[in-house]
């Protein structure tokens, strides 16, 4: 599979770069080495193109691409037409994708840092049978709940460097 990892990554860093972020190049080699490693890996037929197109635009829709008020913005007919795949095509394999990775827009799997730390349900949990923002809560209980991988990072260290968590 690292050739065909090779293939979709070849095509899906130079548009994200070009037409979208960094942020966006790293989740699509993320997503790509996911589907690479899913047996049977849905990415072992079709062309490497129609699939780094559907990456794309899955992420894009997991990440509210086409919605005018978010940054970066791009029409879904626009990303399609970019890789030259039809947007049936690519919504139909972007649907694959969602399912062999079990993906929603609440994942923060697959979701920008930003949104990722501006969404609270990433933060809420359940403890002693209420509903709490684990950001507000002691570090001690932030690191239990960062090893349960009920959260992507520690807020309290992000607190004490800043720089190390920008996007």
């Amino acid at each position: 599979m690292q050739a065909t990892y090779d293939a979709i990554t070849s095509l899906t860093d130079p548009f994200c770069r070009e037409h979208l972020n960094e942020e966006y190049a790293e989740l699509a080699q993320r997503m790509t080495a996911a589907l690479c490693r899913k047996r049977p890996s849905p990415l072992a037929s079709g062309q490497p193109r129609t699939w780094a197109c559907a990456i794309v635009y899955t992420l894009g829709q997991l990440n509210f691409l086409s919605d005018k008020s978010s940054q970066p913005y791009m029409v879904m007919a626009d990303l399609c037409a970019a890789f030259g795949v039809g947007q049936s095509t690519a919504s139909a394999k972007a649907k694959v994708i969602r399912s062999a990775l079990h993906a929603n827009r609440m994942d923060p799997t697959w979701m920008l840092q930003s949104f990722v730390n501006q969404n609270p349900l990433v933060w809420m949990a359940e403890v002693n049978g209420i509903l709490v923002d684990l950001r507000d809560m002691p570090r001690e209980v932030q690191q239990i709940a960062f090893e349960k991988g009920m959260i992507p990072y520690i807020p309290a260290d992000r607190e004490k460097d800043p720089e190390q968590y920008s996007s």
